[in-house]
């Protein structure tokens, strides 16, 4: 080894842990990419959601995908009226793009209307929620790191009732989130 393989091979090693992320059987060897088809979800089939709203995810990309990088959702909205609680993420950034439909965002105290192609940027530990307002619509939902929130929309999935606000409020702490408030009023 020659004295510049070797320096390059001390600068390369504080990477490692990031490129070894998950701990599992991942590794940057044996990745592939992958396409998911119109309408489908990568994982788990269409994954329909109970207390919060009646929406749809379908898992574009999963965080095992990524390294635990992040996760991308199509969320197909079926809740005029309804959208989340007023919540903190405490360990990811999120990203809406808006496909089809209008939603009212409030993110910290400032309140935005987005239509089709419109998106917007949740930093991490910002207080924010969101509406539907048409009666149907579609958004990409990007999670950065992924996080717990795959589990979090399979446990809302897996409930076989409606939850209540206390069992709510659980279940976002369980994944790392915080309800803060109500959901979003429109006026």
């Amino acid at each position: 080894m020659t004295r510049d393989q070797f320096l390059a091979s001390c600068a390369a090693f504080p990477l490692l842990p990031y490129l070894f992320k998950t701990g599992g059987s991942s590794s940057l060897q044996n990745r592939e990419g992958f396409t998911v088809t119109a309408g489908e979800g990568r994982h788990h089939g269409h994954i329909p959601l109970k207390g919060v709203n009646r929406n749809l995810m379908d898992m574009k990309v999963s965080g095992s995908d990524s390294l635990g990088g992040m996760t991308i959702f199509e969320q197909i909205s079926r809740s005029p009226g309804f959208g989340t609680p007023l919540h903190v993420h405490y360990k990811q950034d999120e990203v809406f793009y808006v496909l089809d439909g209008n939603y009212a965002f409030r993110v910290g105290e400032k309140k935005f209307r987005l239509g089709k192609g419109d998106s917007i940027f949740l930093p991490m530990n910002v207080p924010h929620a969101w509406t539907q307002l048409s009666r149907k619509g579609r958004m990409t939902v990007i999670f950065q790191p992924a996080g717990k929130m795959e589990q979090f929309f399979l446990t809302l999935s897996g409930l076989d009732h409606e939850p209540g606000k206390d069992e709510i409020a659980k279940i976002f702490l369980d994944h790392e989130m915080e309800v803060v408030g109500p959901p979003l009023e429109i006026g």
